[in-house]
């Protein structure tokens, strides 16, 4: 249900902000300001990013299939990290035309830009709107990237239009490149949170929010279990986590009780629905001990 309420925000912001786009360009053109042309070319990264997530969004719609055991749902996380390097390229392109006008600035009609620019704050407020929706933390990586992008564009439009009623009062032009240096360094910012997040996902890191540490301390509690190993914990895509362990219980407990306790405490304390949890019984005398650690290290009690 999340994915086709994704997929409906994705449309709605894509068609807002393809409209605003063309008008953008033709007064950025018009009055010669680079703010007004970096944030169209913002935009075109925001429809290019929308469009991407849109299909990356269909794809992980897709069941598994063939040797897709867990179906496309990365695509969505591929998504992420495309819109993540189109913030960053496009950044270094608006620093480099921005430093040139600062060393020679251009005349820049500023009742224009600022026209402009407040559409431009009443449009991305709008689709900002419509992605965040209803799921606030729980957005899918693939619609934080789109995110990411409107709301940079957003705080761009704001620092253009501080910038346009700069130079209509005091015809200072340099403002306009300023501008853009500052939209510039909010899609810098943006770029490394999607880049890093997506880039957790690729390396199988455990997700935000979830330590195996604790998690394994939690397991070895149960009563029964004498010792867990072999622990990994993982995203296969937003909102997907996954767990596997090797658990040894004692020589006369049910292991198969067992297996469905600790099942039922990765669901309901850590939210954790895809387990894979090998179980066997002891073969040598319990032993205890206190620490618990991911990976191969082991947790006994």
């Amino acid at each position: 249900m999340h994915r086709d309420a994704d997929r409906r925000a994705l449309k709605i912001a894509l068609a807002l902000i393809l409209a605003f786009m063309v008008v953008e360009i033709v007064a950025g053109v018009l009055a010669s300001s680079l703010a007004l042309l970096s944030d169209a070319g913002h935009m075109l990264t925001d429809a290019a990013a929308l469009a991407l997530s849109l299909a990356a969004a269909r794809l992980a719609a897709r069941g598994a299939y063939g040797s897709m055991t867990y179906g496309l749902g990365r695509a969505e996380i591929l998504s992420a990290q495309a819109n993540g390097l189109t913030l960053l390229v496009l950044a270094g392109l608006i620093i480099y035309g921005a430093i040139g006008r600062l060393v020679s600035p251009p005349s820049v009609h500023g009742g224009v830009v600022l026209a402009v620019a407040l559409a431009g704050i009443v449009v991305n407020l709008a689709a900002a709107r419509v992605l965040a929706g209803g799921h606030g933390a729980q957005r899918s990586l693939n619609v934080e990237g789109s995110f990411r992008h409107i709301l940079t564009d957003l705080y761009g439009f704001i620092a253009t239009a501080i910038a346009a009623v700069i130079i209509i009062a005091t015809g200072f032009n340099r403002a306009d490149a300023i501008a853009s240096l500052v939209i510039a360094g909010l899609m810098l910012q943006a770029a490394y949170t999607l880049l890093k997040a997506s880039g957790r996902v690729f390396m199988e890191a455990a997700p935000a929010g979830l330590d195996p540490e604790e998690i394994g301390r939690a397991l070895a509690a149960q009563p029964g279990v004498v010792e867990v190993h072999d622990l990994h914990v993982w995203e296969v895509t937003s909102g997907f986590a996954s767990l596997s362990a090797h658990v040894v219980v004692g020589a006369g407990a049910d292991c198969h009780e067992l297996r469905r306790s600790l099942h039922d405490v990765l669901d309901e304390r850590f939210h954790i629905h895809h387990t894979t949890l090998q179980v066997d019984h002891e073969t040598g005398p319990l032993q205890i001990e206190v620490a618990a650690q991911p990976g191969g290290d082991r947790e006994r009690r």
